[in-house]
C-alpha cells in the first residue's frame, strides 16, 4: 500500500480543497471498501477544518490499525509429537504451489522438519514445480500420480510425515474456481480423508489470495470459507501492486486475518505479517 498513499499525499497536499468524491474513489480503489472507506471520509469532514495530506494518512492509518488484529501466535510443533497438517487453497495464478514451498522454507530456518504434498494432482506442471522447489530447498515432498485422488496423496503424506515424526505436513491443493461446487466439495474431502488419521487435521488452512486481484479476492474468500473453515491468508504479490488493502477488506469483512505475506520471487522474500508493521509501511 506505500505506493498507494504516497501519491494519495502528493494529490492531497498538492490541491488547495479536497474532492471528496475523488478521495473516496481513491480509496476504494485501494480496496479498503466502501464502508471503510466512508468511515475515513465521515471522520475527516467530522474535524470541521481544512485537512491536509498528513490528516488523511494518519486517519487511514487508525482505521486500518483498528481493523487488523494483533499479530497472529506463530505456528509451533505439536505437543504430541503428531505432524501440524497445514492445507493450503485458492484459485488459479495467486501463487499458490509457491506460498507452499516458501511458508515450508520458513520453518524449515526455524528449526523444524517439514514435508510437501503435491496434491495438485490435476495440473502436472504443479506436481513437477513443487518437486524442482523441494530439491532447490531440500524439503522432501510426496507426490502421487497425474489425476491421482488429491485426499489420497494427502493421506500418504500424513502417513509419510506420522512416521518419520516430521513436525509440519503441507498439503499444496489445486487450484480451483471458487464458483464450481464439485472442486469445493473436494476439500471437503480431503479435510475428511486427513481426519481418518487425526480427527484434527488439517490444523490450519490458509488461503491464498493475489493482493492485486482487490474485491475480487473477498469474493474468493466468502466462498471457499463456506466450503472449508479457513484459519488465516497469505497475501501474495504485495510488492508489485502497491497495495495491500485487500487486507484490509477480508479482515473486516470476515474476521479472517493475514497470517504470511509473498513480497517477491525468492524464497526468502515471503514473511510472517506484522500488523505495526504493515500500518507504518503505509508511506
Amino acid at each position: 500500500m506505500a505506493g498507494f498513499f504516497k501519491k494519495l499525499l502528493n494529490k492531497v497536499t498538492n490541491k488547495a480543497e479536497i474532492d471528496w468524491d475523488e478521495l473516496e474513489a481513491d480509496l476504494i480503489g485501494a480496496d479498503l471498501g466502501a464502508r471503510t472507506t466512508m468511515s475515513i471520509i465521515d471522520e475527516l469532514q467530522d474535524m470541521g477544518r481544512k485537512i491536509s495530506g498528513d490528516d488523511v494518512i494518519d486517519v487511514c492509518k487508525q482505521h486500518i490499525a483498528s481493523i487488523l488484529k494483533e499479530d497472529s501466535a506463530p505456528l509451533t510443533p505439536r505437543s504430541d509429537g503428531k505432524p501440524m497438517v497445514i492445507l493450503v487453497v485458492g484459485v488459479n495464478g495467486t501463487g499458490k504451489t509457491t506460498s507452499s514451498a516458501k511458508l515450508a522454507y520458513l520453518l524449515k530456518q526455524q528449526g523444524h522438519s517439514v514435508m510437501l504434498a503435491a496434491a495438485d494432482t490435476f495440473r502436472a506442471a504443479a506436481v513437477e514445480q513443487l518437486g524442482l522447489w523441494g530439491e532447490r530447498l531440500s524439503i522432501p515432498v510426496v507426490k502421487g500420480a497425474h489425476n491421482a485422488d488429491p485426499a489420497s496423496v494427502c493421506y500418504t503424506a500424513h502417513q509419510q510425515a506420522t512416521s518419520s515424526g516430521t513436525q509440519f505436513l503441507i498439503c499444496d491443493t489445486a487450484g480451483r474456481i471458487h464458483t464450481r461446487h464439485n472442486l469445493m466439495q473436494e476439500l471437503g474431502k480431503i479435510k475428511r480423508t486427513l481426519g481418518k488419521q487425526d480427527e484434527e487435521a488439517p490444523h490450519q488452512t490458509l488461503l491464498v489470495v493475489d493482493a492485486t486481484t482487490g474485491s475480487n479476492a473477498l469474493t474468493q474468500a466468502k466462498e471457499f470459507n463456506k466450503a472449508i473453515k479457513l484459519d488465516g491468508m497469505i497475501v501474495t504479490k504485495m510488492d508489485g501492486s502497491g497495495k495491500g488493502g485487500v487486507a484490509v477488506l477480508i479482515q473486516k469483512e470476515l474476521g479472517l486475518s493475514t497470517r504470511f505475506i509473498g513480497l517477491g520471487e525468492e524464497p526468502e522474500l515471503f514473511q510472517v505479517f506484522k500488523k505495526q508493521e504493515f500500518v507504518e509501511g503505509i508511506l
